[in-house]
């Protein structure tokens, strides 16, 4: 029995046509019919010692919800994920199940693994599309006030954990809508933000109350939560300072970073101007610097505004590039081309400031640096030019510092993020915690939500018994 599931092929998602979808801006994937998620759930084998699990950061019983789906149960299967993940249709879609789940999946030491991802998006999505509208039942009310400042994909893991196991969570968010970069920094075509607002709206009804345009640090302090009643508080606001390489002719008009350019197309769907009224800026000639997800959704989101060419000029080579096998692939379908062992060393504007050019010169690769990635090196004589008129610098992101600021009794350090443990998320001040990127620099959704869950655990320990 056993081999012939492992000889069943993996599921294939269907997807939009790379020619048609390079110009729009709706979803890529399309997702699985029930008959073929049914046919991809039986390829589990479901292993008594689940390695699978171990590789997910909020530990899902994964096996559970996969048998569910092919039993054609899939209520049941959307329930034993909600026991774990408050996000489960988010996760489906940007999590990179490939270095964590499925890369642990036993069918994969053979073959290609069981599609997680694809099943946990299915799940989500049938329950959205065909289900209750019901969500996970709450314990009774503890009477304790959390405030959870930030709301991405740590705060909204914090804020559903903890309204399940009873006590009160208001969750502060600086945009007009929740969701952090759930919504203003995942492009629509890769996340559509109606499937975030879902996700919240189940908090909601779960009993979260959200206060959007209030930014903590600035409108309200930490300090200030703690005097109006809240017993404990939740940072998880993310690293959205923006990160430039300091290179001569930097501050020409045409050059945005990552965090900026990505906010903006998504704000008020600017993406879509223009049919909504908020002006995006679009370049004919683009280039991105970077080769991260964060790189490749800037580029594909250059592509959909009209750019004629898009590069990603990376100085390694494309076997060191960061971002997710699927998202290099996709770009590639896309016709964005990779400028690879080329590094920028300065950018040239015209007599009005704006960006006409920028002069690379090549590299060559060397012995690994501490990353595990080989070192660049430059190649002396090298120097050449490329003409562009936008270029958008995706080389990592630092934490605001507008937060920490107004809190001194919560230790930063050396690069400014949060000093928090790394079990529990505990900061150096009473009753605070914190999560995600603020603490750990940029990372992935999915760990920034493993941050928040154990963080939630040791908040729950501390409300019911105290620090």
């Amino acid at each position: 029995m056993a081999d012939k599931k492992k000889k069943v092929p993996r599921a294939k998602m269907p997807e939009q046509d790379p020619n048609v979808r390079r110009r729009n801006f709706k979803e890529v994937p399309l997702g699985l019919e029930a008959e073929t998620a049914i046919a991809e759930a039986k390829r589990c084998l479901q292993c008594k010692k689940p390695l699978c699990v171990d590789g997910c950061p909020v530990s899902i019983d994964i096996p559970a919800f996969v048998s569910r789906i092919a039993d054609n149960d899939f209520s049941g299967a959307i329930g034993k994920l909600w026991e774990r993940n408050a996000l489960p249709a988010v996760c489906g879609r940007v999590c990179p199940q490939e270095e964590q789940c499925e890369g642990r999946c036993i069918v994969g030491k053979k073959g290609e693994p069981v599609a997680i991802g694809y099943l946990e998006r299915f799940a989500a999505d049938y329950e959205r599309n065909n289900g209750t509208g019901g969500v996970p039942e709450v314990a009774k009310p503890t009477g304790k006030k959390v405030a959870v400042i930030g709301s991405g994909p740590s705060g909204l893991t914090v804020a559903g954990d903890l309204l399940l196991k009873g006590h009160g969570v208001t969750i502060f968010e600086a945009f007009h809508k929740a969701g952090g970069v759930l919504v203003y920094g995942i492009p629509e075509f890769r996340l559509p933000k109606a499937i975030v607002a879902n996700e919240v709206a189940a908090l909601e009804k779960m009993g979260a109350k959200i206060e959007c345009n209030n930014v903590v640090g600035a409108s309200v302090t930490i300090e200030e939560l703690f005097e109006e009643g809240f017993d404990a508080a939740y940072i998880g606001v993310g690293a959205g300072l923006p990160r430039f390489m300091n290179l001569p002719g930097e501050n020409a008009i045409g050059i945005y970073s990552a965090n900026e350019y990505l906010t903006r197309t998504n704000l008020m769907k600017g993406y879509l101007f223009p049919e909504y009224d908020t002006p995006i800026a679009r370049g004919k000639n683009v280039v991105v610097l970077g080769a991260g997800n964060v790189a490749m959704d800037s580029a594909r989101t250059a592509m959909r505004l009209g750019a004629d060419s898009v590069k990603i000029v990376y100085r390694r080579s494309r076997d060191e590039m960061p971002a997710r096998e699927e998202e290099l692939h996709h770009a590639l379908e896309e016709q964005i081309e990779f400028v690879l062992l080329t590094n920028p060393t300065q950018f040239f504007s015209d007599e009005n400031g704006r960006l006409t050019g920028m002069e690379c010169l090549k590299m060559e690769l060397g012995e690994p640096d501490d990353s595990g990635r080989r070192r660049p090196i430059p190649i002396e004589g090298s120097e050449y030019k490329i003409n562009c008129d936008m270029v958008v610098v995706s080389v990592g992101s630092n934490a605001n510092p507008l937060l920490t600021n107004s809190t001194p009794d919560v230790s930063l350090n050396r690069w400014g993020n949060i000093d928090a443990d790394p079990v529990t998320g505990k900061t150096t001040k009473k009753g605070v915690w914190a999560g995600g990127d603020i603490v750990t620099g940029a990372a992935t959704v999915i760990l920034a939500m493993g941050a928040g869950r154990a963080a939630a655990n040791s908040m729950h320990d501390y409300l019911a018994l105290g620090w």
